[in-house]
């Protein structure tokens, strides 16, 4: 099992990077708030990483901070909830932010997230209660307080980010307008992320 990598940032491709270790490239998928942590590519980044193995393909996913992927493991073991959704999820809202929305039971908060559904909500707050009771908000700093790299991306790789994590292209396009179009590809997706789950 591969826990964590450290290495050579070389690209960033939301929701995909790619991470140089001793010259070896690892592709993996990461959400919305573990990308806009990372340093500038070219610079060192480390993640904590989880493994998935398919018939068809083994599926490599970055987390900026142990209590994210922590998250992710217990998202994914709800039913009818997988990767894909778990960081949709993840992109949408941190750690602290979901599990208020569980000790709240606010399911509308959750139903603004990319594939959530009443029903989906309803699921996680129950499944999720009782877990992580540990967890206070805001004990564990973050690890990767450096900048996004601010090289000007485009908007259409925003665009194209917000549909692989489950919104309709009119949708993401709408939740671009406005939005200051010279911040990173990373600041643009996660402004339009805040912007849609403050509605």
């Amino acid at each position: 099992m591969i826990g964590r990598l450290t290495g050579q940032l070389w690209e960033k491709k939301p929701p995909w990077l790619l991470l140089d270790v001793n010259g070896v490239g690892y592709e993996l998928e990461a959400s919305m708030n573990t990308l806009v942590a990372l340093p500038a590519v070219g610079e060192t980044a480390m993640l904590y990483t989880h493994l998935t193995v398919r018939d068809d393909a083994h599926l490599l996913y970055g987390f900026g901070r142990e209590r994210e992927r922590a998250l992710f493991r217990a998202l994914i073991k709800v039913n009818g909830v997988g990767p894909k959704l778990a960081l949709a999820i993840l992109s949408g809202m941190d750690e602290d932010a979901f599990m208020r929305c569980v000790h709240d039971d606010d399911s509308k908060a959750l139903t603004r997230l990319p594939g959530v559904g009443k029903k989906t909500a309803e699921r996680l707050i129950i499944e999720m209660r009782d877990r992580f009771p540990e967890w206070q908000q805001g004990d564990a700093p973050l690890p990767m307080e450096a900048a996004a790299s601010p090289v000007q991306h485009s908007v259409a790789d925003a665009e194209a980010a917000l549909v692989s994590l489950g919104y309709k292209p009119t949708e993401a396009a709408k939740m671009l307008t406005d939005l200051d179009h010279s911040s990173t590809t990373e600041k643009l997706i996660k402004a339009a992320l805040t912007r849609r789950i403050g509605r």
